[in-house]
């Protein structure tokens, strides 16, 4: 005996083709609503009595081969500072987030701390904690404070950062039901093991996409490090566009940060996709 095959309804055949025509009747209409407003933008552009001189101080071909392997190897230096903060940063974050949800009273300097600390550096601009750590901490000339300039704008960096995720962080902590806790308390764990493997798991997963759009921002902020003297992308494109009075370098080193922080911006939208689909369903 042969199982029974199922076949689609008229109607269902039906419904399929209307929302096939209208998925195409859709992408038709966004790709000519985007053409036109790209050729109006162009048009634009181009037809601007500046362009010309535009065109020769900031497109120039020839300053894109002279100044591109410079402003490549600074942004070499970018990364890597990238990514030694970036872990820096979430070691930093996790730690004074944790220090800030305690509630026992022998613990309360250590609050206050971690709550001074992230007031602090909130309120300082990121470009201020540079210069400051950057030429503050090798003036002290204690034994053991770096001179290196990498090392100065990784510290800084995470300084500044770590301020802004330990927040993130203790948003995630405290969107967790007290219910979890105390499910967890009454099957024996202490108030580590809670956290360890109850609380910071669950709000791990709810603070990823707040946490990657900090770290866009970071990749971008990389670039304020060239204030203490580091010869990244963006300084290799300064110099450049100073001795020959052309600012193509920069177009260079923006085209540099914009390959790089395109696709993690994707893969935040493609994990916020995906969380409004779970919380939906």
């Amino acid at each position: 005996m042969t199982d029974p095959v199922w076949v689609k309804s008229e109607r269902q055949r039906e419904r399929e083709r209307i929302l096939a025509s209208q998925g195409r009747r859709t992408a038709s209409i966004a790709t000519i609503s985007t053409i036109l407003c790209v050729a109006l933008i162009v048009t634009v552009v181009v037809t601007a009595p500046g362009w010309p001189r535009v065109q020769e101080t900031f497109f120039d071909p020839e300053m894109v081969l002279e100044s591109a392997p410079a402003v490549a190897e600074g942004f070499l230096i970018n990364i890597k500072i990238f990514l030694i903060a970036e872990p820096l940063i979430l070691v930093l974050g996790v730690l004074v987030a944790l220090v800030r949800g305690t509630t026992k009273p022998v613990f309360f300097p250590l609050r206050a701390l971690a709550t001074l600390y992230v007031d602090v550096f909130r309120g300082v601009p990121t470009l201020l904690v540079i210069l400051m750590v950057g030429f503050g901490l090798p003036a002290l000339k204690l034994q053991g404070i770096p001179n290196d300039l990498v090392t100065l704008g990784v510290i800084a960096l995470t300084l500044s950062y770590g301020a802004y995720v330990a927040e993130v962080f203790r948003s995630g902590i405290d969107s967790i039901h007290p219910s979890q806790v105390a499910a967890a308390r009454s099957l024996g764990l202490s108030h580590g093991r809670t956290m360890r493997f109850v609380v910071l798991p669950q709000a791990a997963r709810r603070v990823v996409v707040p946490l990657l759009n900090d770290f866009i921002s970071l990749q971008k902020d990389t670039s304020l490090v060239a204030t203490i003297g580091l010869m990244e992308a963006v300084r290799q494109a300064q110099i450049i566009a100073s001795r020959h009075f052309d600012y193509t370098s920069y177009v260079v080193a923006s085209l540099l940060f914009i390959l790089l922080t395109i696709p993690l911006a994707r893969y935040t939208d493609h994990l916020s996709a995906k969380a409004r689909k779970r919380q939906g369903s």
